[in-house]
Protein backbone atom coordinates (compact mmCIF):
# COMPACT_ATOMS: atom_id res chain seq x y z
CA UNK A 1 0.00 0.00 0.00
CA UNK A 2 1.13 3.24 -1.00
CA UNK A 3 1.65 6.20 1.55
CA UNK A 4 -1.66 7.22 2.73
CA UNK A 5 -1.20 10.65 4.22
CA UNK A 6 2.11 12.81 4.20
CA UNK A 7 1.90 16.49 5.95
CA UNK A 8 4.36 18.33 6.46
CA UNK A 9 3.93 20.46 9.52
CA UNK A 10 5.57 24.14 11.20
CA UNK A 11 8.33 24.65 11.10
CA UNK A 12 9.93 21.55 10.15
CA UNK A 13 7.94 18.63 10.73
CA UNK A 14 6.13 15.97 8.95
CA UNK A 15 3.15 13.74 9.93
CA UNK A 16 2.42 10.26 7.74
CA UNK A 17 -0.39 7.91 7.62
CA UNK A 18 0.12 3.95 6.24
CA UNK A 19 -2.56 1.91 5.73
CA UNK A 20 -0.91 -1.82 6.09
CA UNK A 21 -2.01 -4.26 3.86
CA UNK A 22 1.41 -6.13 3.69
CA UNK A 23 2.90 -9.16 5.57
CA UNK A 24 5.91 -8.71 8.02
CA UNK A 25 8.47 -9.99 5.14
CA UNK A 26 7.35 -6.97 3.05
CA UNK A 27 9.13 -4.35 5.97
CA UNK A 28 11.53 -6.51 7.30
CA UNK A 29 13.12 -6.70 3.68
CA UNK A 30 13.57 -2.86 3.69
CA UNK A 31 14.27 -2.11 6.75
CA UNK A 32 18.01 -2.83 8.61
CA UNK A 33 17.10 -3.11 11.83
CA UNK A 34 19.76 -2.45 14.52
CA UNK A 35 20.39 -5.14 17.18
CA UNK A 36 18.64 -3.03 19.92
CA UNK A 37 15.15 -2.63 17.45
CA UNK A 38 15.79 -6.63 16.42
CA UNK A 39 15.77 -7.56 20.57
CA UNK A 40 12.37 -5.40 20.97
CA UNK A 41 10.81 -7.04 17.75
CA UNK A 42 11.28 -10.55 18.83
CA UNK A 43 9.25 -9.60 21.91
CA UNK A 44 6.35 -9.22 19.85
CA UNK A 45 3.72 -11.69 17.89
CA UNK A 46 0.78 -10.87 15.37
CA UNK A 47 -0.90 -7.77 15.32
CA UNK A 48 1.80 -5.90 17.84
CA UNK A 49 4.60 -7.30 15.74
CA UNK A 50 3.21 -5.66 12.21
CA UNK A 51 2.01 -2.75 13.92
CA UNK A 52 6.05 -2.06 15.06
CA UNK A 53 7.16 -2.91 11.72
CA UNK A 54 4.76 -0.62 9.91
CA UNK A 55 5.72 2.59 12.12
CA UNK A 56 9.43 2.07 11.73
CA UNK A 57 9.12 1.84 8.02
CA UNK A 58 6.70 4.62 7.68
CA UNK A 59 9.27 6.74 9.99
CA UNK A 60 12.30 6.09 7.60
CA UNK A 61 9.92 6.55 4.79
CA UNK A 62 9.01 10.15 5.77
CA UNK A 63 12.79 11.28 6.94
CA UNK A 64 13.61 10.48 3.06
CA UNK A 65 17.22 9.91 4.40
CA UNK A 66 18.79 6.75 3.05
CA UNK A 67 20.59 5.13 5.81
CA UNK A 68 17.66 4.87 9.16
CA UNK A 69 18.30 5.56 12.55
CA UNK A 70 17.85 3.38 15.51
CA UNK A 71 13.91 4.17 16.80
CA UNK A 72 14.08 3.17 20.15
CA UNK A 73 12.46 3.47 23.82
CA UNK A 74 13.26 5.78 26.65
CA UNK A 75 12.46 4.28 30.45
CA UNK A 76 9.01 5.46 30.33
CA UNK A 77 8.39 3.55 26.90
CA UNK A 78 8.45 6.74 25.23
CA UNK A 79 9.98 6.21 21.68
CA UNK A 80 12.89 8.49 20.30
CA UNK A 81 15.42 8.27 17.19
CA UNK A 82 18.84 7.33 18.16
CA UNK A 83 21.47 10.61 17.73
CA UNK A 84 18.48 12.83 16.21
CA UNK A 85 17.21 16.41 17.75
CA UNK A 86 14.01 15.43 16.26
CA UNK A 87 10.97 14.13 18.80
CA UNK A 88 8.71 11.54 17.68
CA UNK A 89 5.34 9.96 18.12
CA UNK A 90 3.85 6.92 16.92
CA UNK A 91 -0.31 5.95 16.71
CA UNK A 92 -2.01 3.07 15.49
CA UNK A 93 -5.76 1.87 15.06
CA UNK A 94 -6.68 -0.90 13.01
CA UNK A 95 -4.48 -1.34 10.04
CA UNK A 96 -3.49 2.71 10.35
CA UNK A 97 -0.32 3.49 11.38
CA UNK A 98 0.64 7.40 12.37
CA UNK A 99 4.19 8.99 12.69
CA UNK A 100 5.12 12.72 13.52
CA UNK A 101 8.47 14.14 13.65
CA UNK A 102 9.13 17.51 14.63
CA UNK A 103 12.28 19.73 16.49
CA UNK A 104 9.53 20.45 19.19
CA UNK A 105 7.76 17.90 21.62
CA UNK A 106 5.23 16.48 19.85
CA UNK A 107 2.34 13.59 20.02
CA UNK A 108 -0.09 12.17 17.85
CA UNK A 109 -3.39 9.80 18.16
CA UNK A 110 -5.11 8.24 15.08
CA UNK A 111 -8.57 6.75 15.74
CA UNK A 112 -11.21 4.87 13.60
CA UNK A 113 -14.92 6.60 14.37
CA UNK A 114 -16.89 4.17 16.11
CA UNK A 115 -19.99 4.97 17.89
CA UNK A 116 -18.95 2.66 21.28
CA UNK A 117 -16.59 5.85 22.15
CA UNK A 118 -19.90 7.56 23.45
CA UNK A 119 -19.92 4.52 26.24
CA UNK A 120 -16.90 5.80 27.77
CA UNK A 121 -16.90 9.24 27.03
CA UNK A 122 -17.50 9.85 30.41
CA UNK A 123 -14.03 8.48 31.61
CA UNK A 124 -12.37 11.18 30.07
CA UNK A 125 -14.44 13.85 29.34
CA UNK A 126 -14.97 16.92 31.93
CA UNK A 127 -18.17 18.79 32.17
CA UNK A 128 -16.80 21.45 31.15
CA UNK A 129 -15.55 19.60 27.65
CA UNK A 130 -18.71 17.82 27.03
CA UNK A 131 -19.76 22.00 25.68
CA UNK A 132 -17.68 21.05 22.98
CA UNK A 133 -19.17 18.00 21.79
CA UNK A 134 -22.71 19.14 19.45
CA UNK A 135 -24.75 17.07 18.07
CA UNK A 136 -24.35 17.28 14.22
CA UNK A 137 -20.76 16.22 15.39
CA UNK A 138 -21.30 14.55 18.48
CA UNK A 139 -19.17 10.85 18.11
CA UNK A 140 -16.43 13.05 15.93
CA UNK A 141 -16.28 15.64 18.62
CA UNK A 142 -15.60 12.76 21.56
CA UNK A 143 -12.99 11.22 19.22
CA UNK A 144 -10.98 14.81 19.15
CA UNK A 145 -11.23 14.87 22.85
CA UNK A 146 -9.78 11.85 23.17
CA UNK A 147 -7.52 12.32 20.81
CA UNK A 148 -5.96 15.48 21.76
CA UNK A 149 -5.89 14.17 25.39
CA UNK A 150 -4.21 10.66 24.14
CA UNK A 151 -1.50 13.10 22.12
CA UNK A 152 -0.71 15.31 24.87
CA UNK A 153 -0.26 12.07 27.01
CA UNK A 154 2.12 11.04 24.40
CA UNK A 155 3.96 14.82 24.27
CA UNK A 156 4.37 14.30 28.15
CA UNK A 157 5.77 11.13 27.92
CA UNK A 158 5.98 9.93 31.60
CA UNK A 159 2.71 8.46 31.93
CA UNK A 160 0.72 8.53 35.02
CA UNK A 161 -1.70 11.17 33.67
CA UNK A 162 -5.42 11.22 34.93
CA UNK A 163 -7.02 12.05 31.54
CA UNK A 164 -9.49 13.70 33.31
CA UNK A 165 -7.30 15.58 36.35
CA UNK A 166 -4.45 16.30 34.44
CA UNK A 167 -5.29 16.77 30.94
CA UNK A 168 -7.67 19.61 29.48
CA UNK A 169 -8.85 20.18 25.95
CA UNK A 170 -9.81 24.29 25.92
CA UNK A 171 -13.11 24.69 23.73
CA UNK A 172 -13.25 24.08 19.99
CA UNK A 173 -15.79 24.11 17.10
CA UNK A 174 -15.94 20.55 15.44
CA UNK A 175 -15.16 21.04 11.40
CA UNK A 176 -14.88 18.25 8.92
CA UNK A 177 -12.23 20.32 7.00
CA UNK A 178 -9.74 20.42 10.12
CA UNK A 179 -9.57 22.59 12.93
CA UNK A 180 -6.92 24.14 15.23
CA UNK A 181 -7.38 24.20 19.25
CA UNK A 182 -5.34 23.84 22.69
CA UNK A 183 -4.87 21.89 25.41
CA UNK A 184 -3.19 21.74 28.18
CA UNK A 185 -1.26 19.37 30.56
CA UNK A 186 -0.74 20.19 34.60
CA UNK A 187 0.88 17.53 37.26
CA UNK A 188 2.41 18.76 40.19
CA UNK A 189 5.26 21.15 38.95
CA UNK A 190 4.54 19.99 35.00
CA UNK A 191 2.66 22.58 33.27
CA UNK A 192 2.59 23.12 29.75
CA UNK A 193 0.17 24.46 26.79
CA UNK A 194 0.32 22.58 23.42
CA UNK A 195 -1.16 23.50 20.23
CA UNK A 196 -3.64 20.55 18.67
CA UNK A 197 -4.42 19.90 15.07
CA UNK A 198 -7.58 17.67 14.46
CA UNK A 199 -8.19 16.32 10.61
CA UNK A 200 -11.02 14.19 9.60
CA UNK A 201 -9.66 11.74 6.84
CA UNK A 202 -12.75 9.78 5.44
CA UNK A 203 -13.38 7.95 8.73
CA UNK A 204 -10.53 8.44 10.61
CA UNK A 205 -9.29 11.46 13.24
CA UNK A 206 -5.87 12.28 13.35
CA UNK A 207 -4.99 14.71 16.13
CA UNK A 208 -1.41 15.78 16.98
CA UNK A 209 -0.11 18.13 19.58
CA UNK A 210 3.16 20.64 19.93
CA UNK A 211 4.39 21.49 23.00
CA UNK A 212 4.57 25.22 23.15
CA UNK A 213 7.53 27.27 24.56
CA UNK A 214 7.01 28.90 27.55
Amino acid sequence: MPLFLKLNIEPQGVTGIWKTEEEDDYFLDRLQLYPEELEELNTLRSRKRTEWLSSRYLLHLLSERHIRGACLKDTYGKPYLQNSDYHISISHSGQFTAIIASPKIVGIDIQIVVAKIERIAHKFVTDLEFNSVHNQYHIESLHAIWGAKEAMYKAYGKKALDFKKHIKVDAFKYSEEGFIFSGQVNKDDFNKKYSLICNQIEQIILVYATQLED
